[in-house]
Order: structure tokens, then C-alpha cells, then sequence
């Protein structure tokens, strides 16, 4: 096993970054390339666990889909429960959900209430913050099924898209692993 201490400018070069995708003139970050670095994946998992485990999670909630990825892997390092936020019509039983606004129309997420106890210090993992739109529906989410939703976490931040400053806005204390400027 390899010791997962790598430091946030050395997850950051494992980030891929692909030019004019999805249309041109955008930087897309692509974190499969850190996902599939075994080291560098772990180093992930470990520094937002540190940063759950400091905010007192009793859960981890995670976005569908690659909140999925880090939420989980963090709620197994903490051993808490992970409860996965899902995109409509994907639980089988009955939900609550939210609709929510995106740049050209609208979304939709649903969870299971009973995930949840009411008064839960829940802490949302995701692996990216741009607009916030989704984090944002996220905490509204859970809080209605009873979270205490104070602390969300992201291996990247896209500070000038201003999704972080929009959650703090909502009284949720925001940390990434990293940040890359522009879109």
C-alpha cells in the first residue's frame, strides 16, 4: 500500500486538462486521470476525509454521479453512512426531491427521506464546484430531510464561475483541494 500523502499542487498536475470541451473556449478539468492514479486517489480520499472528520460528519451525501466516487470512498474512510443524491426516477421507492435552475433550463434531484435523522451533521462531497447550482439544491435537499447541512467538500474549485462564494452565501463553510482559474 502506498502512503496517500500527496500534497495538493501534486493532485493538481494529475488533473487532465482538455481544451475546448464542451464547446470552444472552455477548459475542462478531467478527473479521471487523478481517479486512475491509484496514489493520487487515495491522497483525495484522504485529505477530504480529514476535512469530514474535522466538520463532525455523521454522513456523507454525494451528487450522482462523480460525488459518487469520492463520497463514498470518504464515508468508508470515516465510517459513517454515505447517501447518494440521485437524478429523478432512479430509487425505487418514494422520494423527496428538488428542481433546480441550470444555465438552459431546469434539473432535478432526488434522495431517500429516510437516509437521514433529523439533526444529522451531513457533509456534501463532490468532485467539482463551478456555478454551485447543484450543491446548492443539494444542501436545500438534504436540509429538508432533516440534515444539518454546514460543510460541503470538492477535490476542484472553479473560483471564477463563483459556485464556492454562492454556498458560503448559504452559510456552507466551502473547502477544495485544489482551484484552476477560468472557465
Amino acid at each position: 500500500m502506498t502512503s496517500p500523502h500527496l500534497s495538493s499542487a501534486e493532485l493538481k498536475a494529475l488533473v487532465r486538462t482538455v481544451p475546448d470541451f464542451p464547446r470552444p473556449g472552455i477548459q475542462f478539468r478531467d478527473i479521471t486521470t487523478l481517479i486512475g492514479h491509484h496514489q493520487g486517489m487515495a491522497a483525495s480520499v484522504h485529505h477530504l476525509a480529514a476535512l469530514a472528520g474535522a466538520a463532525g460528519a455523521h454522513k456523507i451525501a454525494g451528487m450522482e454521479a462523480r460525488g459518487f466516487i469520492f463520497g463514498a470512498a470518504v464515508a468508508v474512510q470515516l465510517g459513517v453512512g454515505f447517501v447518494p443524491v440521485r437524478k429523478p426516477r432512479k430509487l425505487p421507492i418514494e422520494t423527496i426531491g428538488i428542481d433546480y435552475a441550470l444555465e438552459y433550463g431546469t434539473d432535478r434531484l432526488e434522495m431517500d427521506p429516510s437516509a437521514i435523522e433529523r439533526g444529522q451533521k451531513v457533509v456534501i462531497v463532490d468532485d467539482l464546484i463551478a456555478t454551485g447550482g447543484t450543491a446548492l439544491a443539494t444542501a436545500e435537499l438534504l436540509r429538508m430531510a432533516g440534515a444539518v447541512i454546514e460543510h460541503a467538500l470538492f477535490v476542484i474549485d472553479l473560483p471564477d464561475l463563483g459556485g464556492a462564494a454562492r454556498l458560503r452565501d448559504a452559510g456552507i463553510t466551502v473547502s477544495a483541494l485544489m482551484e484552476f482559474e477560468g472557465d
